[in-house]
C-alpha cells in the first residue's frame, strides 16, 4: 500500500505525490524494504519499485507497482490514483484524491478439489479504493502536514479503515531534509481485531532524503507499537529502510 511517502518506499502512500508533478515522468528505484506504515509487505526483504505519472499545475494522475511478499503467492502490489492539488494561500496547500489498491500473483483455488487450501484467497480479492486528503503548511520551520486515508473496503474485507498521519519536514542544510512522523492506523469498528490481535497501531519514522547527481536517496529508522508477542514474523518491529530512486522527465 503505496502511502507517499518519499524516503522508504519510491513514493508512498506511505507514500502518491505530495505535490502535483509537470508534464510526464517515470520514476524506478529500490528499497531495502518496503514498509507501509511500518509493516514490511516484502517479508523483510527488498523491493523493486517503478511509477508513471502525469501531472498538470493542480491535477495528477498515475500507476506504481512494485513486489511483494506476504507468505502466499501474491508477488506484485499495482496502484492507480488520481487527485487534484490546490495552493490556497503561500502557506496552505490542500491535496485530494483517490487510490486503487491491486494484488497479484495468487490464483482462486478451488475448493471442492481433494487437499485444497479452504483459507487460500485469490490476490485481486484483496484490491480496495481509498480516498484521501493532505493538508500542508509551510513556515518558517519547515512543511507541516496533517494526513487522511479512509477506506471503506479495507482489503476487500468489507471494513472501514483509517490512517491519520501528522509530520513535518525541515531543511537542515540545502538538500538535506529530516522529516519525522506519527501516524495511526484503525480500524472504525473497534471489534475488528486485524492488526496482531489489535483494532489500531501506531507506526513512528524519521527519515533523512537528499538528492546526488540525480538520483534520490533516503534513510529512516522506523518503528511501531505492535505486541512483538503478536508479529511472530517480526514484520512491524524496528528498522533501517534505505532506498535509492531516479526520475526520468519526458
Amino acid at each position: 500500500m503505496k502511502k507517499i511517502l518519499l524516503a522508504t518506499a519510491v513514493t508512498s502512500a506511505m507514500l502518491l505525490p505530495t505535490l502535483a508533478a509537470a508534464d510526464l515522468s517515470a520514476t524506478a528505484g529500490i528499497v531495502s524494504d518496503y514498509t507501509f506504515n511500518g509493516v514490511s509487505q516484502t517479508d523483510n526483504g527488498p523491493a523493486l519499485q517503478l511509477g508513471l505519472d502525469y501531472g498538470t499545475d493542480d491535477f495528477y494522475a498515475g500507476t506504481w507497482v512494485s513486489n511483494v511478499d506476504f507468505g502466499d503467492d501474491t508477488n506484485l502490489e499495482w496502484d492507480f490514483y488520481l487527485g487534484q492539488y490546490f495552493q490556497v494561500s503561500q502557506a496552505l496547500s490542500v491535496d485530494t484524491g483517490i487510490a486503487y489498491y491491486t494484488y497479484h500473483g495468487q490464483n482462486k483455488v478451488d475448493e471442492s478439489f481433494p487437499g485444497a487450501d479452504d483459507g487460500a484467497t485469490a490476490s485481486d480479492d484483496g484490491a480496495y479504493a481509498e480516498v484521501y486528503g493532505k493538508f500542508g503548511f509551510a513556515s518558517g520551520v519547515g512543511f507541516t502536514e496533517l494526513n487522511l486515508w479512509y477506506a471503506w473496503d479495507y482489503f476487500g474485507a468489507g471494513e472501514n479503515h483509517a490512517i491519520t498521519m501528522l509530520a513535518h519536514s525541515y531543511e537542515v542544510a540545502e538538500g538535506h531534509t529530516l522529516r519525522l512522523s506519527v501516524d495511526q492506523s484503525m480500524y472504525m469498528d473497534s471489534d475488528v481485531k486485524e492488526w496482531y490481535g489489535e483494532s489500531s497501531y501506531t507506526h513512528y519514522r524519521l527519515g533523512y532524503e537528499t538528492s546526488v547527481k540525480g538520483f534520490d536517496l533516503s534513510l529512516a529508522v522506523e518503528t511501531t507499537d505492535v505486541d512483538e508477542d503478536q508479529d511472530t514474523e517480526n514484520t512491524a518491529d524496528a528498522r533501517v529502510v534505505v532506498g535509492v530512486s531516479h526520475t526520468y522527465a519526458f
